[in-house]
């Protein structure tokens, strides 16, 4: 509200300057009369916006299922520039906004799937979050779509949930609280772009998948070494170099077998190695668009 009363006193003065540099000349009349009208006016709109702030806020502050997802559809419009307005807003409405979090964005996996409604979307929050966090975690409805704000560890329980509703989904965890609307446009243009086969009962799309997807349409949101590090970053770290090897050789020669021979490895080893690398990236190698983005990760990251 500051920053729109200073817009208008900027024109004003502006509106006044070019009455000023007119000819002929104003009289001292017309000059006080000017200068009147110009305060009368500020006045009266600073004090109707004073107006409609209380009785909006008192009106927020009386709701607060509005309230919340009033918050979420600024946040994920991107219309809060500052961590601290959206700080602000968030103890008006006596809530601290999850950080680390986690945005999910889902849909139905087909058309006859779950009705997009505003009680699907608290039906899930309450699923991830239990009923006291659903009264804290902000949710709404964009077009076909489910948007709720959840902190980070609810993220993990999204593929199960999502499931059993016939969702599925895009969560979104590596982005700060002034990034929502960066965030949330990641995880659409995920869902818009992912070839069905990038979808599995027991995972979402994170950020890795949404990153790749980004770059495969020409929109790359991250630099290269971002990338490489959301997907292969565990395997990255010191000791794991045997892991690395074994997923490069594995991508190379297409089987488990055939990079177990130029490893000199058993076979079975190799496979170990392989469910190791599973469950530190949570991608599994064996998977055709996981093991895609596997490929792509370390493509860039060589």
């Amino acid at each position: 509200m500051p920053a729109v009363l200073r817009a208008y006193r900027v024109a004003a003065t502006v509106l006044t300057d070019e009455i000023a540099a007119a000819r002929p000349p104003l009289g001292a009349p017309d000059a006080f009369a000017l200068t009147r009208m110009a305060l009368t006016t500020l006045d009266t709109l600073a004090e109707e916006m004073a107006t409609a702030y209380t009785a909006t806020s008192e009106d927020l502050a009386g709701d607060r299922d509005r309230a919340l997802r009033l918050l979420l559809d600024d946040l994920i419009t991107g219309r809060h520039a500052s961590i601290g307005a959206l700080t602000d807003r968030a103890a008006r409405l006596g809530v601290q906004l999850p950080d680390p979090y986690c945005l999910l964005v889902a849909e139905p996996t087909d058309a006859a799937g779950t009705a997009v409604t505003r009680e699907a979307a608290l039906g899930l929050l309450v699923a991830l979050v239990g009923s006291g966090g659903a009264g804290t975690s902000p949710a709404t409805v964009r077009g076909s779509r489910l948007v709720l704000l959840l902190p980070a560890a609810a993220g993990e329980r999204a593929p199960q949930a999502l499931h059993e509703r016939g969702l599925r989904g895009c969560a979104i965890s590596g982005e700060s609280l002034d990034r929502i609307a960066v965030a949330y446009r990641l995880a659409a243009d995920a869902l818009d772009t992912a070839p069905a086969h990038a979808h599995h009962p027991t995972r979402v799309l994170t950020d890795g998948d949404a990153q790749v997807l980004a770059l495969l349409g020409g929109r790359p949101t991250a630099p290269p070494e971002h990338l490489s590090g959301l997907i292969l970053g565990p395997l990255t770290q010191p000791g794991r170099h045997h892991l690395m090897a074994a997923l490069t050789t594995y991508l190379d020669t297409g089987s488990a077998n055939a990079a177990a021979r130029r490893l000199g490895l058993h076979p079975q080893s190799l496979r170990y190695r392989l469910r190791r690398i599973a469950d530190l990236t949570h991608r599994d190698p064996r998977d055709p668009w996981q093991r895609l983005t596997l490929d792509i990760a370390r493509t860039i990251g060589h």
